[in-house]
């Protein structure tokens, strides 16, 4: 079963859609009735997935549309219903994720008066084609958009947080003590240092708008200081010996 929860079915009525407004504008009263619907039918009991990994992909996409001129319609609900079904990373049922989520933001946008109709579909190709794991390359600015700030979430502390969140909940060592730096190939989620070297380390290069492209560098930056630092702690708990990261550099 997905960890997520089944919402009452009302109407939900909003100001109308002006399309003469600005593109980088929406309506304050619909951006919150999304995100009250969107808090609602979040995930819960998965902290690397839960609504306020949704805040902070929203806030990110917003402030990366705005400097590339996507268009916040489009944008916004993408990036609320994102992860609206997640399920355990190790299931195979992992990989409908994101189609499952666009037919539910499909479903809610379209009892939503205030929402313009014409852009339902364009906000389920964004969260489609968000899913760093198919690999998707994306086809609209707002599917860009989306990808980057979604994966600004798979790097940098916050990327730390929830990799090993994720581990306790998948019940995952920390690290391999027979290959903790996966000097001899990583394996998927076999630890949580593994993902670092299949995902948290690489989406910097995945990045499409300039924007996010700065913020990733930095947050790469960080996590290679978090991996020398790890190193040296584990050489000093006698975990490894020096002669480990020589012999496999």
């Amino acid at each position: 079963m997905p960890l997520t929860k089944k919402m009452e079915i009302v109407d939900i009525k909003c100001a109308k859609y002006d399309p003469s407004r600005s593109i980088n504008h929406m309506p304050q009263n619909l951006k919150e009735t999304l995100i009250d619907i969107a808090k609602d039918l979040q995930v819960k009991g998965d902290p690397s997935h839960d609504f306020q990994h949704v805040l902070r992909v929203l806030n990110l996409a917003t402030k990366i549309g705005k400097s590339v001129d996507a268009d916040p319609d489009v944008v916004i609900p993408a990036a609320l219903f994102h992860d609206i079904i997640v399920y355990r990373k190790d299931s195979p049922q992992s990989k409908n994720e994101a189609d499952e989520s666009a037919e539910i933001a499909m479903r809610e946008l379209t009892r939503i008066d205030g929402y313009p109709k014409e852009k339902i579909e364009d906000v389920k190709i964004c969260i489609k084609e968000c899913s760093f794991s198919k690999g998707i390359l994306p086809t609209l600015l707002e599917s860009k958009v989306l990808q980057d700030a979604d994966r600004l979430e798979a790097t940098g502390a916050i990327s730390i947080m929830r990799t090993f969140s994720s581990c306790g909940q998948m019940d995952r060592p920390l690290y391999d003590p027979n290959d903790p730096f996966c000097k001899n190939g990583s394996q998927q989620f076999k630890s949580g240092i593994d993902l670092f070297y299949r995902r948290l380390l690489i989406v910097e290069k995945t990045m499409h708008t300039k924007l996010a492209k700065k913020m990733a560098r930095s947050r790469t930056k960080f996590l290679r200081s978090f991996l020398a630092q790890l190193e040296r702690e584990l050489v000093e708990s006698d975990i490894i010996v020096k002669e480990y990261m020589s012999r496999n550099k």
